[in-house]
């Protein structure tokens, strides 16, 4: 199995190119590819497939690194552009289908700026971790965000070991749970626990959600926000009509795996 390595603000991909659909995936085949020791190491895999609806020429099928299915993740957009350029598969604009909808992306030099489409605000709730409930504003990117706002001493101590407790009614699938530090008017900084991968450098859908709560709580519709992650800095940019993504994304290397190899371990 051929694959690529590639990465968004330290969000990692294995990028599989599929255009005959014969690569076959199973959550146990994504989760030891993932694997950082046993296999090629990443927070999720990427599938490249032709699209089947009007309008995209490609499809991302995007699995979290527990071998799970998610709709959307803004930095694997960003890698699977990049991808799709790099091989010339695609031109400088990029129309692709996504689980969460249709997106597009512009190739912009060493940056891939993304329509991430309208946020859909899904009102307060709370996110518990060791008995301590976090506030927060939840919020739809196409896939579910929970951002909390926290004091930069909070950020840096809460355990993200493990999954925040969250409200199953609202989120009966998960949810991606963003800690955010104010630094300025239009600058946040994030950590972030993604559902089915755990802690991350960077989560792209996540950076735009806590973009969108800074402007939402704030009492602003339209802006630009900064927003720092572990792996690097992104643009996130809210109008009237939708919302955009900017940042970095880069393919490190290519290589070959026998499948059989790996190590598939239990659970």
């Amino acid at each position: 199995m051929k694959f690529t390595k590639g990465h968004g603000t330290g969000n990692d991909f294995v990028i599989i190119e599929d255009l005959e659909g014969t690569v076959e995936l199973t959550p146990s085949l994504v989760a030891a590819l993932c694997d950082r020791r046993f296999g090629i190491g990443g927070d999720g895999v990427l599938r490249v497939q032709p699209s089947a609806e009007p309008g995209a020429a490609w499809f991302m099928d995007y699995w979290n690194s527990d071998g799970s299915l998610s709709e959307m993740c803004g930095n694997g957009v960003r890698v699977f552009a990049r991808y799709l350029h790099t091989t010339g598969l695609a031109g400088d604009v990029i129309p692709l289908s996504t689980r969460g909808g249709l997106r597009t992306a512009y190739v912009e030099g060493d940056l891939i700026r993304v329509d991430m489409a309208a946020p859909r605000l899904l009102g307060d709730s709370v996110a518990t971790i060791h008995g301590v409930a976090y506030p927060g504003l939840a919020i739809s990117m196409g896939n579910p965000h929970l951002v909390c706002d926290v004091p930069a001493e909070v950020a840096a101590a809460v355990d993200l070991s493990r999954a925040p407790d969250t409200d199953g009614s609202l989120f009966p699938a998960g949810v991606n749970v963003e800690f955010s530090v104010r630094v300025a008017e239009d600058h946040r900084r994030m950590r972030v626990y993604e559902r089915g991968s755990g802690e991350t450098m960077s989560c792209g859908t996540g950076a735009t959600a806590v973009g969108v709560a800074a402007l939402v709580t704030a009492g602003r519709d339209a802006g630009t926000v900064t927003v720092d992650v572990p792996g690097g800095r992104l643009q996130v940019t809210l109008d009237e009509q939708t919302s955009w993504l900017a940042g970095p994304a880069v393919l490190t290397f290519t290589g070959e795996i026998d499948p059989g190899s790996l190590v598939r371990r239990p659970g």
